[in-house]
């Protein structure tokens, strides 16, 4: 296969599996995570304000700002954990949480939804849909972008851990996954070394995401019938695997970034981040390992002059962090090669 770790998914059959079934007993599958939350919000209709985590996805915040107003809190990929002092919910708001990096530890949520009785809380899985807390949680909502960590094309998966009535997609089916689809299904061609333009799949996936942005309508077809279908326990352990192998074979890290980890007992944590001395480094690093086929994301960016949270520690976080995409498709030979590159 050609050499490339990271970038979207392809299509793999190798991905589906028999492991038991971990998906919530009750559940409603959107197109999106981010139409799901807009879809809830709709039907919460809270009368004050959405709080959002200052280290976020500012494309999601900003599109649900279009139905409540938002507040920030601090939460930053410290290890820390959220800054909870910052936190000024009241009686009509609603929150959003995140176990951000599959990293975060769900016991501060817990005693503060205790505290709080009155304030809705949707806890966002995206980045671990299937951890311990995702599974044995007592919030009112939790939802999870799903082709963040599964090979599929589309799919926001939202749950009530309570028990209570989930809004239903609205709308008919996007063509984002369509094309999503076809995109997957040739890079697996490319990789396998057929003779398929990379920048023919690359363009449907880029013209896939522009159309599933936002989506509040149901899950494609595929997503539906694959996501029972998926090893889902299988693709878990073998990102956590390789997350963990990368760490152990980068060490003591580099003067010109240092490594994040941490988490509870059991955590899966999402890739690989680093943390570089300045926003030069990072773009600088980022061409790196690009120019050896590795292709790492940043999560996630925060335009200073933009939709932003307005937290200066989470801007700067966002100027100086990547992500090395070390999930269930690398092997130990890819996970040898991503340290060697960043270890020159």
């Amino acid at each position: 296969m050609r050499p490339e770790v990271g970038s979207e998914f392809h299509w793999d059959p190798a991905a589906v599996g028999s492991s038991p079934s971990l998906l919530p007993a009750r559940f409603e599958l959107f197109a999106t995570g981010c139409g799901a939350l807009s879809t809830l919000l709709r039907r919460l209709a809270p009368a004050g304000r959405l709080h959002v985590p200052s280290f976020f996805c500012m494309g999601v915040a900003e599109a649900l700002s279009a139905y409540v107003p938002i507040a920030w809190y601090r939460h930053l990929p410290d290890g820390a954990g959220p800054r909870l002092a910052t936190l000024r919910a009241a009686p009509g708001d609603v929150v959003l949480t995140q176990n951000l990096f599959g990293r975060d530890d769900p016991a501060p949520w817990d005693a503060w939804r205790r505290a709080h009785p009155g304030v809705p809380v949707v806890e966002d899985h995206s980045h671990d849909p299937f951890s311990d807390w995702a599974r044995h949680s007592t919030a009112p909502y939790a939802m999870a972008s799903l082709r963040k960590t599964l090979p599929l094309p589309d799919g926001g998966l939202l749950w009530s851990p309570r028990g209570l009535d989930l809004p239903r997609p609205a709308g008919e089916r996007g063509a984002g996954a369509d094309l999503k689809l076809a995109a997957m299904l040739l890079k697996q061609a490319w990789l396998a070394g057929r003779p398929v333009p990379k920048e023919m799949f690359r363009a449907l996936q880029q013209r896939g995401e522009q159309a599933l942005l936002g989506g509040a309508g149901p899950a494609s077809t595929v997503t539906a019938t694959l996501l029972p279908l998926l090893d889902v326990a299988g693709l878990r352990a073998a990102s956590t695997r390789n997350a963990h192998a990368l760490v152990a074979a980068l060490g003591a890290g580099s003067p010109r970034w240092r490594l994040l980890t941490g988490g509870p007992a059991g955590a899966a944590p999402f890739r690989v981040q680093l943390l570089c001395a300045s926003a030069a480094a990072r773009d600088a690093l980022l061409g790196h390992l690009g120019e050896h086929g590795i292709f790492a994301p940043v999560h996630w960016r925060q335009d200073r002059d933009g939709f932003t949270s307005g937290d200066g520690e989470a801007a700067d976080w966002a100027a100086r962090i990547l992500t090395v995409p070390v999930d269930h498709r690398c092997g130990p030979e890819d996970v040898r090669r991503v340290a060697a590159v960043l270890g020159h």
